[in-house]
């Protein structure tokens, strides 16, 4: 017998367009193994996940930058060809942030985590989590909110430059306007000039003080906050390959444990009253040993499925039990397990898995769903030649082809000072999307 109720499908929901979301795909299987019908509100043209033979229905999203009442009325007309509850998992932040909002609207339709709807936004929001961290005492990199372009200036200098510049509402940043929804400021004059652009970018523009990477500084933790509050399933994990190198989205990570990681994890989650997944992200400083939460994302990462345990519980089906009023089985960590972006990470793909404690999971290629790993090099030859040919056009003063697909917005990160700052620049796109 099933510890699932295979009766209730699940719903993944996401607008951001990138096709490489891993998560995705990952969701799509972890559900589907388990028996249970997946419907995925997506995108997926131009993306490997569509090949997967664990996707019941495709479904058409809303548009990027969709208001949360378009949303709500996407999930309406899904809910109504479904025609039974479904287990709703938004896959990126916009999503989580409507969806939390609706939540009454989409009952009983949908079946989500019981919160306060304002919740997800206030953590989502990069402003709104440092005054959290401050009234929680959790580190959090230094943090001004300039309300004009001098103070942004004057901000820069005051906490030393390189600073890391961000809005504090990433997904509202346009696609194809040339803002980044985070990047290293290197002078006063360009912090002044990026906070004329905060109209355009649709939300406020933050400076944060700017703490380097290095070796073992970069950690995460996913999680299940079940009905009573426990974090479940999930774990603390190590990023040891990123893309781009030393800031970006988690090409190579790995489950290691770190009580510090994890105390930290559990009594934000517990103190803010959340429910449902989360995926945070750390940066420990290389001067005084602290781990800085740098964002909380109520939502899965791109990379949960590094913590499936021994009982293969891991936070989606986490949520789909507990939702369902199911008992979750009680496995065992399995530290040392490592997880890989075969397209951001391919020699680490390819290099055998002797000495990997706990295994190894790769995000496109499985044995028992091979059409999405088939997929993925043919559709992400394609993506890699049209941003050489976009690059060359543009190097020649060339317009790209208006038709070409959009080009996946990277953030990338200066190299680092010699002294320490408390601060780190966010997640590109392809992370922040549902990792990320």
């Amino acid at each position: 017998m099933s510890l699932f109720d295979t009766r209730v499908p699940a719903v993944l929901l996401r607008t951001d367009r990138n096709p490489f979301h891993h998560g995705t795909l990952g969701a799509v299987r972890s559900l589907g193994r388990a028996g249970v019908d997946v419907h995925v509100v997506a995108d997926c043209a131009h993306s490997p996940v569509r090949a997967s033979r664990y996707v019941t229905g495709l479904h058409t999203p809303p548009p990027p930058g969709a208001s949360p009442e378009d949303i709500a009325a996407a999930l309406r007309r899904v809910a109504a060809r479904i025609a039974r509850p479904a287990v709703l998992i938004p896959m990126d932040d916009a999503c989580a942030v409507a969806v939390a909002r609706a939540r009454a609207e989409l009952a009983p339709a949908y079946l989500l985590p019981d919160q306060p709807g304002d919740l997800p936004a206030r953590v989502a929001d990069k402003a709104e989590l440092a005054a959290v961290c401050a009234s929680l005492d959790v580190p959090h990199p230094e943090t001004l909110v300039p309300d004009g372009a001098a103070e942004a200036a004057r901000a820069a200098w005051r906490l030393g430059l390189p600073v890391v510049a961000k809005w504090s509402r990433p997904w509202l940043v346009p696609p194809g306007g040339g803002l980044r929804s985070t990047v290293l400021v290197r002078s006063a004059r360009e912090a002044g000039e990026l906070y004329r652009r905060a109209e355009e970018a649709g939300s406020r523009l933050l400076l944060q003080a700017f703490l380097p990477p290095g070796a073992d500084r970069d950690w995460f933790f996913h999680g299940y906050a079940d009905r009573s509050g426990a974090v479940r399933a999930g774990g603390p994990g190590r990023k040891t390959r990123a893309r781009p190198r030393g800031a970006g989205l988690t090409a190579v990570g790995r489950w290691t444990p770190n009580q510090r990681v994890q105390a930290l994890a559990e009594r934000v989650t517990a103190e803010l009253g959340y429910r449902g997944v989360f995926d945070l992200d750390f940066r420990r400083c290389g001067t005084t040993g602290r781990y800085h939460l740098l964002d909380f994302n109520p939502r899965p990462g791109a990379q949960f499925r590094l913590f499936a345990d021994t009982a293969g519980l891991d936070v989606v089906r986490a949520l789909h039990l507990d939702l369902t009023h199911r008992p979750l089985p009680e496995g065992a960590p399995r530290p040392g397990r490592v997880f890989v972006v075969e397209n951001y990470a391919p020699l680490s793909a390819l290099r055998p898995a002797r000495g990997e404690r706990g295994g190894r999971e790769l995000a496109w290629h499985a044995r028992d769903d091979r059409a999405p790993g088939r997929a993925l090099w043919a559709l992400w030859g394609r993506h890699v030649c049209a941003r050489l040919r976009d690059r060359a056009l543009r190097g020649r003063g060339a317009r790209p082809d208006a038709a070409a697909p959009a080009r996946a917005r990277v953030v990338r990160q200066g190299s680092a000072p010699a002294a320490d700052r408390t601060g780190v620049p966010d997640r590109p796109e392809e992370d922040r999307a549902g990792r990320h």
